[in-house]
């Protein structure tokens, strides 16, 4: 056996997991009503066939009774970051279920998720869609193990939103949303291990043939048949 693939001890950095927490957060429903200022229907949304000048979109929308609603969440667009100073979290006493009495770090995640909302009426045919993606804020405060010199990492693992049009004959139209997602916290720190291993080294390549040029230039033929015996 070569040196190089012999067990021996190395030194490696790697991230070291000081806490991880799950959980499920439920956003209240956001209500956006036609006419409410910074929540006019007609400013948020883009039809196709309504008429600027004779319409407003709860005109034109109570056209479609049954109409549906889709949402889509932007996965490019999650943003996460810790909004508490890295460098001077709060800690807090805290009793274990167990009993058992542990520091802890007070932390705050800043939470935001853009969603896109498209109309249909009750054949599928498309009537409007969001001018701009609705966003959805949120500061979620936990209780980890995330002493200095460590780094909160959230991420959004899983997702569901709704959306509803309201149509009600002598009310106004409103669209009420809704979002609930899966957050995963991670405190996380680079350390150095020290480890049994051995060093790679890479694969040796196969002689495979140009594939670009065959010996054979000629299609295969049936002697059986033609020219035969």
């Amino acid at each position: 056996m070569s040196n190089e693939h012999e067990i021996h001890n190395v030194c490696i950095s790697v991230p070291k997991v000081f806490d991880w927490v799950t959980r499920q957060v439920d956003l209240p429903t956001m209500c956006y009503k036609e006419g409410k200022k910074g929540h006019d229907l007609s400013e948020l949304f883009r039809c196709r066939d309504i008429d600027d000048h004779h319409d407003s979109f709860s005109s034109f929308i109570k056209k479609y009774p049954k109409c549906k609603t889709v949402c889509r969440v932007l996965d490019y667009k999650f943003y996460t970051k810790e909004v508490t100073d890295p460098y001077n979290r709060t800690q807090v006493d805290v009793v274990m279920p167990n009993g058992e009495e542990v520091v802890l770090e007070k932390v705050k995640v800043l939470v935001k998720v853009f969603i896109e909302v498209d109309i249909f009426d009750e054949t599928g045919k498309h009537l409007c869609t969001s001018c701009e993606p609705l966003e959805f804020t949120t500061i979620q405060t936990y209780y980890l193990c995330a002493p200095e010199g460590t780094e909160v990492c959230a991420f959004i693992t899983a997702g569901q939103t709704d959306a509803e049009i309201i149509i009600e004959e002598d009310c106004d139209v409103q669209l009420d949303m809704s979002f609930s997602f899966c957050l995963d916290v991670h405190v996380l720190a680079d350390v150095l291990l020290e480890i049994e291993a051995a060093y790679c080294k890479p694969r040796l390549e196969f002689p495979i043939a140009d594939v670009l040029c065959h010996e054979n230039k000629f299609p295969p033929q049936c002697p059986v048949l033609f020219p035969g015996t």
